[in-house]
């Protein structure tokens, strides 16, 4: 895996998710041989130390088996054929056993030499037994070793001097065949937690960052949101809560490519639509100093459902904007703003809804006449709509009910029906643009415009738990600046 450097050709960037997972693997590969490293010097180190102990009791076994031949012999009838054999059965040069405050040269070779290295295995440790492979492993040769050790029975320790030359020899061949056979068996190890740690984690990992990678290049493509592989462990954890992210930043994208187009063609129907209201103005116009009394009667009505037509474009252009304007805010009649919303939905008399208005007298609400004639027009839109669903309609049964009412510098409308109500399920999204609208043909525009409007005045729209139909809570708080004037004239 070689990382592209400053004189070869630039070929453009890397894809992100795959330098990614190409460093992942690579530290993998690095991780898992240093962790075979290391297994193999906490197996080889003792190992080899074990074995230069076990090489030095099996000399002093044998030299305590020569012992008892010898002690055990007259002295003067022991050959030095005999003793020579003894010692090259032990592979030492002299045997020395010590009872009390004797020492017995039982065998010796013609020329003793003189010891460089003390050995005492009676008092060897593990640090010891390493220091002391290490220091034979290293050593030159031709050095001589003085080991002592548990003597036969009845004396008090035996010693042997020889060589060290065949014990280095016999440690070299040892240490080489325990790291070839452990480089073996760790290779094959190594390799079993690589594939296995690659596939298990470093595979899934690099399918996450290629499926992300991909959904980077196009959000609004639902073939790139990923699919859970239905892992049971953190990475299918992962890869679950991936694709409801990636699920969720689709539709909002889809929603907000919908908005702009929506807002694109709005406009463009906006500005064919105005010369065209406009010449049904002036023929409305017209109409109306007609003194036909059936022209008269329905002229009115004419000229409603154009403002009407008007208002609906201007309320989907508005909502288009970044921005809807601040609210221009003066002293609104809350009873004349509720007989202008019924007048615009055209619930007089015979309609088949009935319209229930209870305000205190002389209710006034400090806000954007306008703003606020639009937040009433939605909401009542909506119950005209759930009314209309169960035709016929009877206003004893379906109704549009409005309180509205005063509680100190805040005030209080409570707008319902008694219509089917609104599912739980839809209750979570009822203020998102186009998720809101159950209705065929709706732009589910209307609830968020409404709640838009009513946080511009520092207000808050909700609904309410009701047993029968739909009901909306609006809150709109008066100015700080207007709070004091107001109090004086509910004293005055």
């Amino acid at each position: 895996m070689l990382e592209p450097t400053s004189h070869q050709p630039d070929a453009g960037p890397a894809p992100r998710g795959a330098r990614w997972s190409l460093g992942l693997s690579a530290k993998l590969l690095a991780l898992t041989v240093a962790v075979v490293a290391v297994a193999e010097i906490a197996v080889l180190v003792p190992t080899i130390a074990n074995y230069r102990i076990a090489w030095l009791s099996d000399r002093l076994a044998a030299a305590r088996t020569a012992a008892l031949v010898l002690d055990a012999a007259p002295q003067e009838g022991i050959s030095p054929d005999l003793t020579r054999q003894l010692l090259e059965s032990v592979g030492a040069k002299v045997i020395v056993v010590k009872r009390e405050d004797t020492r017995r040269l039982l065998a010796v070779s013609d020329m003793p030499p003189m010891a460089n290295v003390h050995v005492d295995m009676r008092e060897t440790t593990l640090w010891t037994a390493v220091r002391d492979a290490y220091d034979t492993l290293t050593a030159a040769n031709g050095r001589i070793l003085r080991v002592v050790g548990d003597p036969p029975r009845g004396a008090d320790f035996i010693e042997i001097v020889l060589g060290e030359t065949p014990l280095r020899a016999a440690l070299l061949r040892f240490a080489a065949t325990v790291l070839l056979v452990s480089l073996a068996v760790a290779a094959a190890a190594g390799i079993l937690v690589y594939v296995s740690l690659n596939w298990l984690f470093v595979r899934p990992m690099r399918r996450l960052t290629e499926r992300i990678s991909a959904f980077r290049e196009n959000p609004e493509d639902a073939s790139r949101i990923i699919v859970p592989s239905g892992r049971s462990d953190e990475i299918g954890t992962a890869e679950e809560a991936l694709e409801e992210m990636q699920r969720e930043l689709s539709q909002t994208l889809h929603q907000k490519s919908h908005l702009a187009a929506l807002g694109l063609a709005v406009s463009k129907i906006n500005h064919d639509l105005r010369n065209l209201l406009s010449s049904a103005q002036l023929l409305s116009d017209r109409l109306a100093t007609v003194p036909d009394p059936t022209v008269q009667r329905f002229a009115p009505k004419l000229l409603a459902a154009l403002d009407r037509a008007i208002t609906y474009c201007e309320q989907t252009l508005s909502y288009g904007r970044a921005k809807e304007p601040l609210p221009e805010r003066r002293d609104v009649a809350l009873a004349h703003l509720f007989d202008e919303v019924r007048d615009t939905l055209g619930l007089q008399s015979g309609s088949g809804i009935g319209w229930v208005v209870d305000t205190e007298r002389g209710l006034m609400a400090d806000a954007d006449p306008d703003q606020l004639f639009r937040v009433i027009l939605n909401i009542a839109r909506n119950a005209v709509q759930a009314l209309e669903a169960r035709a016929p309609l009877d206003p004893e049964r379906d109704q549009i009910r409005i309180k509205a009412r005063r509680k100190g510098a805040l005030v209080e409308i409570e707008m319902g029906d008694t219509g089917p109500g609104i599912p739980a399920a839809r209750r979570e999204h009822l203020f998102e643009a186009f998720v809101s609208s159950a209705r065929r043909g709706g732009t589910g525009l209307g609830l968020p415009i409404a709640d838009e409007l009513v946080r511009a005045h520092g207000g808050e729209i909700r609904i309410l738990d009701t047993q029968v139909g739909t009901t909306f809570r609006i809150t709109i708080p008066d100015q700080p600046e207007n709070r004091h004037h107001r109090r004086e004239r509910i004293r005055a």
